[in-house]
């Protein structure tokens, strides 16, 4: 019998242990041994009101963009407390998502909604914005539920080409309890590899560690994380081509010189 192609090799998984399973499991039919150190946790917003108005009034918008799987679950986890139906599409706007990972969280989360628009291309804001200036928004109200920690580029951009665009934070993350100790446990053991997933998880993971995660080699999902991680210190050994598990798992096979067909 070959021998498993990450035989030997220990990485480090920073999402939140729900949503790193899938990718755990790859890696370990890989031969990999895989680490669990959830660097956040997903809460919801301080105020839930202004996302809360906003889903009571979908009527009023023309779009409502998804740009992570997150942003996904946490409207659907509103959506039920409210009691208010779980079909965004049918009570009026049309949907919009960064890529296929948040696709999947949609179908998942709100079984039947249809995805009107997704990037061509570049799974990430930007592609997602080209894709808005081909079907043209000059005029429409667009709701975008984002973390506390959201970025301003598809906002603006958005605005630029006419839309009027409300962001409302729709949950936050935080650093979940003992991370510190837990990351200094597992440095002991000197991981081959850690594998981020949000610039977020970056950041609170970096923070606890006190310095202690400059250089060592990381895999991210794509390049708003690559640039945390290089503000960070890491060594960056591969950004993953398609933000999904899929795609994370090509990006850990090429940090140590392997591919798919290996």
């Amino acid at each position: 019998m070959s021998r498993a192609p990450l035989a030997g090799k220990v990485v480090v998984l920073t999402r939140p242990r729900e949503q790193g399973r899938g990718l755990k499991e790859a890696l370990e039919a890989l031969g990999a041994s895989v680490i669990d150190l959830p660097a956040i946790e997903i809460v919801p917003p301080e105020d839930p009101g202004p996302l809360d108005a906003a889903l009571r009034e979908l009527e009023a918008y023309q779009w409502v963009v998804f740009t992570s799987a997150n942003a996904v679950r946490a409207v659907a986890s509103r959506l039920r407390a409210l009691d208010l139906p779980l079909a965004l599409g049918r009570r009026g706007p049309r949907l919009a998502v960064v890529g296929a990972a948040t696709a999947e969280a949609l179908q998942a989360a709100l079984p039947g909604e249809t995805i009107a628009l997704r990037p061509r291309v570049a799974a990430r804001a930007a592609g997602l914005l080209e894709a808005f200036k081909e079907v043209g928004v000059e005029g429409s109200r667009i709701l975008l539920p984002l973390s506390s920690r959201g970025r301003d580029d598809l906002p603006q951009g958005l605005a630029v080409v006419g839309a009027m665009v409300d962001c409302v934070v729709a949950y936050r993350t935080s650093g979940p309890r003992g991370l510190a100790v837990a990351l200094r446990e597992c440095l002991v053991g000197n991981p081959d590899l850690f594998v981020f997933a949000s610039p977020s998880a970056v950041e609170t993971l970096a923070s606890a560690a006190g310095g202690r995660l400059a250089e060592r080699p990381a895999v991210v999902i794509g390049p708003t994380t690559e640039e945390a991680a290089r503000r960070a210190g890491l060594t960056l050994r591969a950004v993953a081509k398609d933000p999904s598990d899929a795609g994370l798992r090509s990006a850990v096979l090429a940090a140590f010189g392997l591919t798919e067909s290996t």
